[in-house]
Order: C-alpha cells, then sequence, then structure tokens
C-alpha cells in the first residue's frame, strides 16, 4: 500500500513539472528589473536640461515687403543699417549632468552654451535654477555650469574610461528634441577616435552605435554599473546611428582647470616642434611620418632638463602617437601642471624614453614670444600714449616697436597702432596681450582687431 502511495505522488509531481513547462509563468514574475534599469534609476536626479537663450540682431529692409529686384533690395538693406534692425531670442536645448552636488557644479558640452545670454538648468524634478558659466573649452567643446541651491543636489559617479571595451554595453541620457530624460542602450564601438568637421578635427573620442542628436549633446554616457565613463556630443552631422562622446577622463583634467582658473591651461616643456617630411627624415635617418621633430629646446625648461635635445624625434607622448604637430599638440592637453610626461624618442638610429615635469609658460618669456611670433612690442595705452600717437582708441595696446621683416611692417603695420582683440580675446592690457601670445602660441594663426586713428581692421596672422 506503502510503495503505491509513493508511486502516485511521483506521478502528481511529474505532472506538475510538465504543467510548469507547457504553461510558464507571467510576466510579473520574470526578474525585470535589470542592471539598465537601476543605472538609469541611480543617475536619472544628476541629468538636467539645459535651456539657453541669446538674442539674434538681424537687418531689415523697410521695403522687403515690396517686391523689388534683388540687387536693389540687397542696396537698400545696407543702406537702412542699423536703423531698422530686427533683434529676437532663440532658444538652444542640451543636456548636462551634476558633477559636484554640494557646490552645484554642472558638466556640459561648450556648443550648447555658445552666444548664451541666460541659462536655465532644469531637474528630473522640474526644478529650475539659473545658471552661470564657470569656464568653457571650445577645442575640448566642454564647460562647467554652477548653480545655487540650499539643499545639496544628486550628483553622478565618476567612472574609469581607460578600460572601456570593445562591444561593452553602454547607457546615454539627454534630451534629445527637448524630450527629458529619454534613455537610449547601445555598445562601444571604437576608442580613440578622430572626427574631421568642416572647422575643426577632433581627437580620441568614444564612438558607439546609438545617435547623439541636438538636445542630446552634453548628457550622460554610463556604464552598465551607472558610472559616468563619457560626455555625449553631437559634432557630426552627417552620422546616422552612430554617437560619439567625450572620455570622462579627458574631461577630468579640463574641468578641473576650467573651475580652477576658467580656461584650460595648456602645459610647457620648452619644446618647438615640426612635421617630419621625406627630406628631413632621409637626413636624420628617422623612420618618416612616424613623429615630430624637435627643432629647438628653450634653455632651462622641462624639456632641458629630462636631456631632450635639438633633432630629436618625438615618436609618442604617453599612449598616444604623434605622427603631426596636431597629434602631439592634442596628446599634451591630457596632462596638467605637475604631471609626469612619458615621451619616446627617435635618436641615433634607435628609441629612448624619457621622462619629464609638466610646467606651464614662464610669464617672464611671453613678451619675447610674442616679438618672435608677431615681430612686435606693445605698451599699454596710457593717457601720454594717445597724446602721443594722436589716437582715438579707449582700450587695446599700442605698438611701440616693430620688427622691419615682420608681416605685420610687411603689410604696414607701424608703431602707434593699436591692438584691440586678438581672436575672441579681448586685449585692453599688455598683461591680457601676453595672456592671449601664450594661449595661442599653438595656432597656425590669429585674428588681430587693429585700429588706427579712427578706423579699425581686422587682420589674419600667421604663426
Amino acid at each position: 500500500m506503502i510503495h503505491i502511495y509513493k508511486k502516485f505522488i511521483r506521478l502528481i509531481i511529474a505532472f506538475i513539472a510538465i504543467l510548469t513547462i507547457s504553461f510558464p509563468c507571467s510576466a510579473a514574475e520574470y526578474q525585470r528589473e535589470n542592471p539598465v534599469v537601476r543605472a538609469v534609476r541611480k543617475v536619472s536626479p544628476a541629468v538636467v536640461n539645459i535651456n539657453s537663450e541669446y538674442e539674434v540682431r538681424r537687418r531689415a529692409n523697410p521695403f522687403s515687403r515690396f517686391r523689388m529686384d534683388p540687387l536693389f533690395d540687397s542696396f537698400f538693406k545696407d543702406f537702412f543699417d542699423p536703423g531698422f534692425e530686427k533683434r529676437y531670442k532663440r532658444t538652444s536645448l542640451g543636456s548636462g549632468v551634476i558633477i559636484d552636488g554640494k557646490r552645484g557644479l554642472i558638466l556640459t558640452n561648450a556648443h550648447v552654451l555658445a552666444k548664451s545670454a541666460t541659462i536655465t538648468v532644469i531637474l528630473n524634478d522640474e526644478r529650475k535654477f539659473d545658471a552661470r558659466i564657470i569656464g568653457a573649452d571650445p577645442d575640448s567643446d566642454l564647460a562647467v555650469l554652477r548653480i545655487s541651491s540650499k539643499n545639496s543636489l544628486p550628483a553622478i559617479e565618476m567612472g574609469d574610461s581607460d578600460d572601456l571595451m570593445i562591444g561593452e554595453t553602454i547607457i546615454a541620457i539627454g534630451n534629445p528634441f527637448g524630450f527629458s530624460n529619454t534613455v537610449t542602450t547601445g555598445v562601444i564601438s571604437a576608442v580613440n577616435r578622430s572626427i574631421r568637421t568642416d572647422s575643426a578635427v577632433y581627437h580620441d573620442f568614444i564612438q558607439l552605435d546609438a545617435s547623439i542628436n541636438p538636445g542630446n549633446s552634453g548628457g550622460a554616457l554610463l556604464n552598465i554599473n551607472g558610472e559616468l565613463v563619457g560626455i555625449n556630443t553631437a559634432i557630426y552631422a552627417k552620422a546616422q546611428g552612430i554617437g560619439f562622446a567625450i572620455p570622462i577622463n579627458k574631461a577630468k583634467r579640463i574641468v578641473s582647470d576650467l573651475i580652477q582658473y576658467g580656461e584650460v591651461v595648456q602645459i610647457w616643456l620648452g619644446l618647438t616642434v615640426q612635421n617630419l617630411d621625406k627630406r628631413l627624415a632621409q637626413y636624420l635617418k628617422a623612420p618618416e611620418h612616424k613623429g615630430v621633430v624637435i627643432k629647438e629646446v628653450s634653455r632651462g625648461g622641462p624639456g632641458h632638463k629630462s636631456g631632450i635635445r635639438d633633432g630629436d624625434i618625438i615618436l609618442s607622448v604617453g599612449s598616444m602617437s604623434t605622427p603631426s604637430i596636431e597629434h602631439y599638440h592634442t596628446a599634451m592637453k591630457n596632462y596638467a601642471k605637475g604631471d609626469i610626461v612619458k615621451i619616446k624618442l627617435w635618436r641615433n638610429n634607435k628609441e629612448i624614453t624619457v621622462s619629464t615635469k609638466a610646467a606651464v609658460f614662464p610669464e617672464k618669456l611671453a613678451r619675447e614670444l610674442g616679438f618672435k611670433l608677431l615681430g612686435i612690442k606693445v605698451e599699454n595705452l596710457s593717457l601720454t600714449k594717445r597724446f602721443q600717437y594722436k589716437t582715438y582708441a579707449k582700450t587695446g595696446v599700442v605698438i611701440s616697436e616693430i620688427n622691419r621683416q615682420s608681416y605685420l611692417a610687411r603689410i604696414g603695420v607701424k608703431p602707434g597702432d593699436i591692438i584691440r582683440q586678438i581672436d575672441e580675446m579681448a586685449i585692453s592690457s599688455v598683461k591680457d596681450f601676453e595672456k592671449a601670445i601664450v594661449k595661442y602660441r599653438h595656432k597656425r594663426s590669429v585674428v588681430i582687431l587693429l585700429q588706427r586713428s579712427d578706423q579699425s581692421y581686422y587682420i589674419t596672422v600667421k604663426l
């Protein structure tokens, strides 16, 4: 009897097992809270919506409502400017990430804030704050904002972008087209990607298989643990189904400078480099197109102290190869003052590695550099100088000396002319002039706003 009972029990268990296989559990019994859900829930409060408003001015033709010849219409448009100038406001949308809740610091893209007059930050819980720009760096497309709150704000946890794996799952959060806290997932497609646009070449980007749309740029790129590994950026308009992000390890150094100085401070090793062409490579018995050649080492500079010599060829800086000047300067942007920079050199038909300590450009050398690059010396625009040179300028620096062999001298610039601006930087003192020279010393050219008497001119000068 007991034997029959046991056999019956086994039959019932087998029948229940068959039913379980044939009729799965309801969807509610599955584990729906996966790592993506947990990461998004953790990070969403720290991702913000950024509304920036700026004024647009457009010349208006009072006769434009009449049908006229285009040439005639254009003539009158210029004739009535600026009395018939239209002004209207335009709004730009973007995303940002709170990186310091106590101080209210927000990281975003620099292009999100371009031309902005007023900036409003909207949190996930719909609280609104007026924001001010702490610093912006167009070269890296990064900017830092600050908002004031009585209570500490939710902040994101920083990750490590150096150990990203191709194929690794990532999560992008932002506000594409104003749709707040939109979440997309994908994988890492590539790292260390270079992107060429109409205006510049950007290096060291993370490529992902999710497109980044207007309004989504400045948002967070997360790993599966909800850690910030990149800042999404929409700089490649031709891309479809492709997104790019700035690695967070690259952003950390830039953010530190923006918070401390309001701008990115370029490091100085005391090395002047040039591209290595075929003829020079043969003369130096060096591998062609694999490095940049050092044409001058500043005496007493960090490179000189480390034993670097004129004629050495830089093959790489840290982990980044340097086949061109652009690659060399990009690699240098990954370092801050005091960092140890490892440089691989080609010297006497062999590779050697040296380490040098990064410094900032010495202020005492700025005036000398200005004469070397532009062929001019300047002085503050005092009352005496205004009278001496009979100038109407109220701000700027006066050119006191000019090298007759310089480009500026050849196009007619002379002592007494006033420099009011270099690129986007306004010049009101010798200190401003020297700061601009140091800041733009690696550029191929700068635009100078020059004033003579009551006339102003823009001049492009190669450096």
